[in-house]
């Protein structure tokens, strides 16, 4: 479980990142234009970055692709998780009436609105800390390439 410290913790920085952006977005009225959820990309890209980063200074001679991999993806995952509660507590419990400016702004006759909205949220999150630990750790394995 220790192994797993250094990585939650980035995870529940990046979700701190994320929360508050989407809260500066809702004092701005932006928080109902979805193409603002693309910057969320940037933030979980960095957060999974700069604990890839620090997690390979940690471990020395003992990083490998798949800790390093495995840090990656609990950073991502964490703050995926930790942002989805907050966003269904949010549109829920906050401010009950994001839902329908969300449904006004973008989509206007889907059944079960809100469970399609979490979801999708989710697997977005999901998928960004793949594909951008994926990315990241091309940029942080050790070679085997016999040239160098």
């Amino acid at each position: 479980m220790k192994q797993f410290a250094l990585p939650i913790r980035f995870g529940i920085a990046t979700s701190g990142c994320l929360i508050a952006y989407f809260l500066i977005l809702s004092l701005f009225g932006l928080h109902t234009q979805v193409w603002f959820s693309l910057f969320n990309g940037v933030i979980t890209g960095f957060g999974i970055y700069e604990a890839i980063k620090i997690f390979r200074l940690k471990q020395g001679e003992n990083y490998n692709y798949g800790s390093g991999f495995t840090a990656g993806v609990v950073t991502g995952f964490v703050a995926t998780i930790i942002f989805t509660i907050f966003f269904a507590v949010y549109s829920t419990e906050i401010n009950p009436e994001f839902l329908s400016e969300l449904t006004e702004t973008w989509f206007k006759s889907f059944e079960n609105f809100e469970g399609i909205v979490f979801f999708t949220v989710a697997i977005m999150g999901f998928a960004t800390a793949l594909v951008l630990t994926l990315s990241f750790m091309q940029l942080f394995k050790s070679t085997n390439n016999l040239r160098s």
